[in-house]
């Protein structure tokens, strides 16, 4: 990098950090749907640009709106720029408020460009002994450098000095301008010279240096011997005053009038509070974090109004649900960075803990926390326990920590006797955070949680399930303004993280009282919001927290699974893959890395010549999953490397890693589902992830015959059929898919029958498969390209399928134009049962977002529903196990998808089963039956 001198006076190109954040990635949006992903892309760029050169004096220069001088010399200046996009507009009002409360110097001056502001501004540093640096990605600026000025582009890091501008270039600086007047400025719209490019102007000006000079004597252009060489004096003559104008057009003005002094140009301190209202209505949690950890006060952030749903301004329609734009009293309390901790206490004496248990039994409501050795909820042991029963008091209750200088704790098994009673009250209600895994922590040592009020990751998630994160530190940030204490500050990090109680009870003590104290305040914050709408609050009391323990109880069952089989599956994939690998390596004429991209572009693109269908952001030919599927059709080397790929994933992820993840205890797999993750409502699994097990092919297909019923048991089955179409047909109450439903008929067969008008009886193979692509396309909002793409036919062809059905069912049509309408106009969906799935980008004025907003409004409600159902029947499963005569006659141990998979005593199967059945079936009412089917076997690939 060159040598900047320090300190330099730094001039940041605003406008032109702003179109280049707004272009790339992320594409942000906060929780309210408003884009924040340009606002974040300058404010990056600015911090690194102030990290690494820490100016005293800068400006950031913006666009002033309205025409300039250039506009009155020539009409068509910029008069091929697209209008600024809604979605960029109302980002820059909230980016000059942050800019200004970094405390930048922010310049905007009337009718004059950016450019002219910074190359004036550039001038009079120089006149006063300053180097100056100035940020942009614009060539134009590089008429500007000098060995006094010098352009930095922060998203490359990128330095032009007069060098390297005449390296990368071909002219001086000095003659940017002539070179830019030659050629043209497609995106000024500068004319240009006809017939002059960039290797044109080149020769000219390194022939004969200047305009000037070239309009004093044509005729030496003529003698310069590149290609057009003889024709261009006559050009000269017949464009000299186009040449002109764009001179004029090109030239950086310097002697623009700015009122303001040097004074005005110093850097100040920022102004913290005002940055953490602003960082916390965009939702930039990272560095909202940073400062209130640096000492920022809440007091800006918590008498904001919540933004959850927010006004949505493309629609002019005012969102009412999730959490309402209004400020409650407790959040407008004006608090410090770190919450007061004077009321926190460390209990150890049998006086201070059964003063605890007297407010515990007295309080409406509780919070509590529990700390352990383990995040495996099987394998953790209680370390303490936290409560809290008032905001700003709390208590931790060390148990089981290492802490030899430490205070002498109480009995573990005593005080776990005495909070026994409290924890099984159902009269005594409790609040937590992730509150399953309490539940569970509990249960290791013989009690059971029961009195559930709230859990606040779950109060959040049904607030908006779309915000991706519902952990207590975004949630406390989010919604008190106030940055908890990290876990990794205290342990440490990786490997040499110290458990929980390896810590010292003073280090501990805060900590966890903390937890105990911020999940009582999120729950004063989350509950009322959740209670403003009524189906919300349905959702929230009588789906999601009735589940957690039925969760929590199928966690504990697990399931079985043969490790021999998965361990010679493991060794016969192995095999497999080194064949593949040796097939490959023929096709390809050598061997070569097949998990490299790198080694595959060269193999597939530069070797064999394959067609490149599309590239990555750096340009080289993409060998992602939906390029190989498309190539595969065709070229055979392609096809191999999927096959390997999804070999390789299923031996990494299931057949090696399975056995080794079974519970030497109680010798089963015990995996995790998470309530907060999905964006739909669906339930997500994980350690190990058991609903991405592939269905479809043999080899999945061998994992699920690993999963196998205990000795007396079978394995049952039973998903609901169809259940998306149904909901498809209850939406849109389109008469002919009513009627199908009603009928039994095969729904495939009876929308081939009606798009390719033949007798039901008639319908091909052929036929009922193009059928069913439609009939799930259309819930997932494909369009004729995706579907003819699916099915491998023309997009006519495919449209005109599309068409037929509309004018079949044209109930589906009204019910996705009334869909997309309702969202655009509120800013999100339903599901049947009232829970909402938000869509911030339904008015994004970028369409390709906008059109995968609109596809998810419509899917959303149909696979949102479907979540919904499965979870009313796992509640209405439970509660009929507990009718079920015989105890341990029936197990619920997994739930994918669409499907509930039972333990289930040989004995009893034909009745269990049946009535099995018939609760799913019962588990919502809609408009056509709903059918659940099961199948039964001695291991889960068979009762698929």
């Amino acid at each position: 990098m060159s040598n900047i001198p320090k300190n330099p006076f730094v001039l940041v190109d605003g406008s032109s950090y702003l179109f280049r954040a707004y272009y790339a990635p992320p594409h942000l949006t906060n929780s309210a749907g408003e884009p924040t992903g340009a606002i974040y892309g300058v404010v990056n760029m600015l911090k690194s640009l102030l990290n690494q050169y820490d100016p005293s004096h800068l400006a950031v220069v913006f666009d002033a709106k309205g025409k300039t001088f250039r506009n009155d010399l020539y009409a068509d200046y910029k008069a091929n720029r697209p209008p600024m996009p809604d979605d960029l507009r109302g980002q820059i009002a909230p980016l000059h408020e942050i800019i200004k409360a970094m405390g930048l110097p922010l310049v905007i001056i009337d009718n004059v460009e950016a450019d002219d502001v910074i190359g004036t501004l550039a001038k009079h540093a120089t006149k006063a002994g300053h180097h100056t640096l100035i940020s942009t990605s614009d060539k134009d600026m590089a008429q500007l450098v000098n060995e006094h000025v010098t352009l930095i582009n922060t998203l490359d890091n990128r330095v032009s000095t007069p060098a390297s501008v005449q390296e990368r270039f071909g002219v001086r600086p000095d003659q940017i301008i002539d070179f830019l007047a030659l050629m043209g400025d497609s995106s000024d719209n500068i004319p240009g010279m006809p017939g002059v490019g960039e290797k044109t102007a080149q020769h000219i000006l390194q022939g004969i240096d200047s305009i000037d000079a070239m309009l004093a004597n044509p005729e030496k252009v003529a003698e310069l011997g590149f290609r057009g060489a003889k024709t261009m004096p006559a050009k000269i003559a017949e464009h000299k005053d186009l040449i002109l104008l764009s001179r004029e057009l090109a030239t950086i003005k310097l002697d623009v009038e700015i009122p303001l002094t040097e004074a005005e140009f110093v850097r100040r301190e920022a102004d913290k509070d005002e940055l953490i209202r602003l960082f916390k209505e965009c939702e930039f949690r990272r560095w909202l974090g940073e400062l209130l950890e640096e000492g920022g006060t809440t007091a800006a952030v918590t008498t904001t109004a919540d933004k959850t749903t927010a006004t949505n301004k493309a629609a002019g329609a005012e969102q009412t649900a999730a959490a309402t734009s209004t400020t409650t009293e407790n959040e407008a309390a004006v608090e410090p960075k770190q919450f007061d901790q004077s009321n926190y206490e460390v209990v150890t004496t049998e006086a201070a803990f059964n003063k605890w248990l007297a407010k515990l039994k007295a309080a409406d409501c509780y919070a509590f926390d529990t700390e352990t050795t383990s995040l495996n909820y099987m394998e953790a042991e209680l370390v303490g326990i936290s409560f809290s029963v008032v905001a700003g008091e709390a208590c931790y209750i060390p148990l089981a920590h290492q802490d030899l200088d430490g205070p002498k704790q109480l009995s573990r098994d005593e005080v776990l006797a005495k909070l026994k009673p409290l924890f099984e009250d159902t009269e005594l209600k409790k609040v937590g955070q992730n509150i399953k895994y309490d539940l569970h922590v509990l249960r290791n040592y013989n009690i059971r949680l029961r009195g559930i009020l709230n859990d606040t990751m779950l109060s959040s998630y049904v607030l908006n399930s779309v915000s991706s994160r519902h952990g207590m530190d975004t949630l406390s940030l989010q919604y008190l303004g106030h940055k908890t204490i990290s876990y990794e500050t205290l342990a440490g990090k990786g490997a040499k993280q110290k458990r929980f109680d390896q810590l010292s009870i003073a280090e501990a003590a805060p900590y966890a009282a903390e937890d105990a104290d911020i999940t009582l305040r999120l729950h004063q914050v989350l509950w009322p919001k959740v209670a403003e709408v009524a189906g919300l609050k349905s959702v929230l009391n009588e789906l999601e927290l009735p589940l957690l323990p039925i969760l929590a109880m199928m966690e504990r069952r697990g399931v079985f699974v043969n490790a021999e089989r998965l361990t010679n599956q493991s060794q016969e994939i192995a095999k497999e893959l080194k064949e593949i690998e040796l097939d490959a390596f023929a096709i390809a004429g050598e061997p070569f890395n097949l998990n490299s991209p790198k080694q595959l572009q060269v193999i597939l693109f530069d070797q064999l010549g394959l067609p490149i269908k599309k590239k990555t952001p750096k340009g080289a030919p993409s060998t992602a999953e939906d390029v190989l599927q498309e190539l595969a059709l065709d070229y055979p080397l392609p096809d191999l490397i999927l096959r390997h790929r999804g070999l390789a994933k299923l031996k990494s992820t299931y057949t090696d890693k399975l056995p080794r993840m079974i519970n030497s205890q109680t010798g089963r797999i015990h995996t995790s589902y998470h309530q907060a993750v999905t964006a739909t409502g669906r339930l997500s699994s994980t350690d190990p992830n058991l609903q991405n097990i592939p269905v479809r092919n043999e080899a999945g297909r061998r994992v699920r015959q690993a999963f196998v019923a205990p000795e007396g048991y079978k394995i049952v089955a039973i998903d609901y059929s169809q259940i998306e179409l149904r909901i498809m047909a209850h939406l849109s109450r389109s008469k002919g898919l009513l009627e199908a439903f009603a009928r039994g008929r095969d729904i495939h067969r009876a929308t081939a029958s009606e798009v390719f008008s033949v007798a039901l009886d008639s319908v091909t193979a052929e036929q009922r498969r193009s059928a069913k692509a439609v009939n799930f396309g259309l819930i997932y909002g494909m369009s004729a390209f995706g579907l003819a793409r699916q099915l491998n036919i023309g997009q006519k062809e495919a449209q005109r399928y599309m068409d037929i059905y509309f004018e079949r069912f044209p109930g589906v049509q009204d019910y996705m134009d009334n869909t997309r309408e309702q969202a655009a106009a509120q800013g999100y969906v339903e599901t049947l049962f009232g829970r909402r799935l938000y869509l911030p980008e339904i008015n994004a004025r970028n369409i390709p977002r906008r059109k995968a907003a609109e596809r998810a409004a419509i899917n959303a409600p149909m696979q949102g529903s479907a979540a919904d159902i499965i979870k009313r029947a796992m509640l209405d499963v439970q509660s009929w196990l507990k009718q079920v005569p015989a105890a341990g006659e029936v197990f619920m141990t997994m739930q994918v998808h669409d499907e509930l998979v039972f333990e289930v005593k040989e004995d009893c199967l034909d009745t269990h089963v049946a009535e099995l059945v018939r609760v799913m079936e019962s588990a919502a009412k809609l408009d056509v039956p709903l059918i659940a089917e099961a199948g039964v076997g001695d291991n889960w690939d068979e009762a698929h």
